[in-house]
This record gives structure tokens, sequence and C-alpha cells, in this order.
């Protein structure tokens, strides 16, 4: 199985660094079959790296998002008006299948975050948010497979239960 993980924010915005500080983690892991890619957001160019990967993951930092993350399952969006900046996940999943046969099966990691002010680290809630999402990924790079992560899909901010492993 060969995984992609993009880590979407800014460090310097406050709760915005959730998703590079959690990429951060990961690059200091031998992760083999995993491809890790970090940037301020997510652009047209990055539909590219979906390129002969089975999974993919898009982690950022959400206001609004269900405390402490929403885990849910995203597809390209036909229709969807695309600039060459500032995509949603769905956009840079469109042009994947617009330039490709088959596009892999996507998830987002959003964890919430509440204060997003230039020049401001994570805020205290922020951090006990990361740490519930760092606990998810865990499971989810333990199993990567798309039919497991679908049963771990969350609405409500708390993540369901993993299955037992057979």
């Amino acid at each position: 199985m060969s995984l992609v993980i993009f880590a979407v924010g800014n460090p310097s915005r406050g709760d915005d660094a959730l998703g590079p500080l959690l990429m951060a983690e990961l690059e200091t892991q031998s992760l083999p079959g995993v491809t890790l890619v970090t940037d301020f957001q997510l652009q047209i160019e990055h539909a590219l790296d979906l390129d002969g990967h089975d999974l993919a993951l898009f982690i950022d930092a959400g206001t609004g998002t269900p405390a402490p993350f929403d885990f849910y399952e995203v597809s390209a969006s036909a229709g969807m008006s695309i600039t060459t900046h500032a995509l949603t996940p769905s956009a840079v999943l469109q042009v994947h299948a617009q330039l490709r046969p088959v596009t892999p099966p996507a998830f987002v990691l959003c964890i919430r975050g509440d204060h997003f002010e230039l020049g401001e680290g994570p805020g205290e809630a922020a951090r006990t948010h990361l740490q519930a999402a760092r606990a998810h990924l865990a499971e989810c790079l333990a199993l990567p497979d798309a039919l497991a992560w679908r049963q771990w899909q969350t609405h409500d901010g708390a993540a369901r239960p993993a299955p037992e492993r057979v």
C-alpha cells in the first residue's frame, strides 16, 4: 500500500500550525510506502503528488471543526471552480481525476483550531486536539486501508473505535 500524506498550514499562524506540527513528527519516523508533502496551502500542482499512490490523507486545522478532530472520506467534486491557488482536497482530487484515469481514495483529518493569529503558536486547546488526532493517525498508519478508514470516519469530533484486527 502506497500512501501520500499532505499537511497544510502556516506554522506562524497559531492553530494553523497543527498540520505542519503533526507532519514534523511523521518526518522523524521511518514510514515505508509513505510520501509526505507539506505546504502552506494546497495548490493545483499537488494533484500530481497523488500519482502512484493507493491512498491519500489530507491533514489541516479548521475552524468550526468538531473537537478534537473530524476524519472523513473526500472525493473529487465535478463542476467545481478551480483556481491556481488555495484549493480544497476535493479540488485537488478533481484536478487529478481530469488528468488520470484513476484517483486514489482520499481522507481528511481536520483538527479543531480556534485561534489563527499571525505570530502566535498553537493554543492549549489546539494542542489537546492535536494529541487526539495523533492517536487517530497512528491507528490509520497501522492499517492504511480505505475500507478500514471508512469505518473510522467521524462527524461528531469523536473517533470511532478501530475494529479488531484479524
